[in-house]
Parts: C-alpha cells; structure tokens; sequence
C-alpha cells in the first residue's frame, strides 16, 4: 500500500468476501514511484502478482501520470522480483495493449497496439508501453513472467470502492447517460479474472505467454438490456437512444467520458480467449452474469 491508513478497511472487505477463513494477510509500504519498500516487500515472496495501474475515466491532464506508474512502476516491481528470486510474476496489462493495432477482430495474443495509432488513448498507451517494457526486461533478465490481458472487468464489488468499468453499470443504473454511444469491449467477470491470474502463477506451461481474459464483446446497449430485462425496478433510468457517430463526436467536446472513446465507436473489438480455455483451462461465467452481479453488488451496497 501506499499508506497503511487502509489496512482495516481492505482486510474487512476481502475477509467479508468469503472462503479466507484460513487466509493470512500480511501489509507493506510501497509506491510505484518509489523505489523505497519493494526489496522488503518481496523478500521471501515465492510468487508475485502485480495488478495496480491507474484505469482513469477520462482523459489526464498531463499523459506523464498514465505512463510512468504503469510503465516505470512495472519495471520497479519487476526489478525487485527478479532481485527477490521469485519463481513467476503474473502481469495485469489489458486488452488495450492488444486490441488498438494493425489486426482485425477476433484479436488474439499475437496482436499488439500501437502506441501511434490515432486510436490510442493515453491510458491505452501506458498498458502497451508498461507491457512491452515488462517482455523487454524479463527476456533480458531471464525472469518468469506471465501477462493476463484482461477486457471490461465486471461482477460483484469488494468492499465500497467503485472502479471505473462498474462505474458504468452503476452510471446506467443511476440515469447518467440520456443516450448511448455504439461503444463495445468484451467482457470478463472478476472472478473469472481472478482465476486466470492464479492458473498464470501456478500452470508451467503459462511461463513466457500472454493470455486474453474475456467473452464477447458487448455494447452498451447490450449492457444496458441486460440490466433491464433482469432488474425492472431501475427499467425507467435506462437509456433507449442510440447516439449516431456523428453526434457522438459532437458531445464528446463536452463530456471527458465520450471523449475517451470516441475515436473507436462502432468498432469490432472481438477477441479470441481460446489460448486461456487450452493453456489455463479457463472457463468463464457468462457476459450476463457478470453484469448482473456488478448490478446486485451495487444496489445491496446502496450505492445505485
């Protein structure tokens, strides 16, 4: 952690979660910033799993505070394992660092994004730069590594904290959209996100690969009948409208959320996850169902 004041607070909401009864928690200071705290962080460590980069819901100010805790921070934590002797490393990218390139839907692990592309985004150059630079190291350095490319990450919350992908279902929960822009990315419940992180850590023959985490590609609107056909009581706050293309780019001078997308609306964004069914033998809930338990999560935690 970056500061300990949490410590409780996160224990409470993963002990609350279920099935740790058995489970040790141990917490340190670290920054990904910082080079202080992550030699004892990882001492004795068998494994490592490095899940944190900054997911904004719109566009930074300045495209420095993207990619230098997502690309430097990895090469920080990087370092330490390998300093550390740890057996693996399992790597969260996503699929943006897959997905915003030269291929063509269903994308698969050999396909990268671009970082020049007029589709890449700040955020969507900071998961391709922090996962380049994690092979270049690992290749270099002979360390393990594994990375899991995960899509929009739904399913029921931990603790009150609302992540940016949630934070759409509850948005459409709430009424804060009045139209919706044609704006598709496969899906993958956390749980089944979860999964794939520990068959990465735990599989041999996952050393040395990349792996796409998700199901089908669902648009918003999709999404957005989901949530009504399986919660009526919010029917009424869902938006209908589907916004044109064109007036899609109009609002997007006006709304730092459409902004971040506007240049992909209307694309293929498929992926292949059959890499993780054979190598991980990954199989995930369906698109549906991760949608409904971000929903049922967010209105027991009485924040829709």
């Amino acid at each position: 952690m970056r500061s300990l004041v949490r410590t409780h607070e996160i224990e409470q909401a993963i002990r609350g979660a279920g099935g740790t009864e058995a489970g040790q928690l141990a917490f340190t200071v670290a920054d990904l910033l910082r080079d202080e705290g992550w030699a004892e962080a990882l001492s004795g460590a068998a494994y490592v799993m490095h899940t944190a980069s900054p997911f904004p819901a719109s566009l930074p100010r300045e495209e420095a505070d993207l990619i230098e805790p997502a690309r430097n921070g990895t090469l920080r934590v990087l370092k330490a394992a390998r300093a550390a002797a740890v057996r693996r490393v399992v790597l969260t990218s996503s699929v943006a660092a897959v997905i915003y390139g030269d291929g063509i839907a269903p994308f698969t692990e050999e396909n990268w994004s671009d970082p020049g592309s007029p589709l890449s985004t700040p955020y969507y150059r900071s998961k391709t730069l922090a996962e380049r630079a994690a092979w270049d190291f690992a290749r270099e350095s002979g360390l393990e590594l594994a990375v899991i490319n995960p899509g929009m990450i739904l399913g029921p919350l931990l603790g009150g904290d609302v992540g940016t992908s949630v934070g759409v279902v509850r948005n459409l929960l709430r009424g804060k959209y009045p139209a919706l822009p044609k704006y598709s990315i496969p899906v993958a419940d956390v749980r089944d996100v979860a999964d794939a992180h520990l068959s990465a850590m735990t599989v041999a023959e996952a050393a040395g690969e990349r792996f796409l985490i998700g199901g089908a590609a669902m648009s918003l609107a999709e999404i957005s009948a989901v949530l009504r056909r399986d919660f009526p009581a919010y029917a009424g706050k869902l938006p209908r409208f589907i916004l044109p293309n064109w007036l899609a780019a109009i609002a997007a001078r006006f709304d730092p959320g459409l902004r971040l997308i506007v240049r992909e609306l209307g694309r293929d964004s498929a992926i292949s996850n059959a890499k993780a069914r054979r190598i991980l033998g990954w199989v995930p809930r369906s698109e549906e169902a991760a949608i409904k338990a971000s929903a049922e999560s967010l209105i027991a935690a009485g924040l829709v």
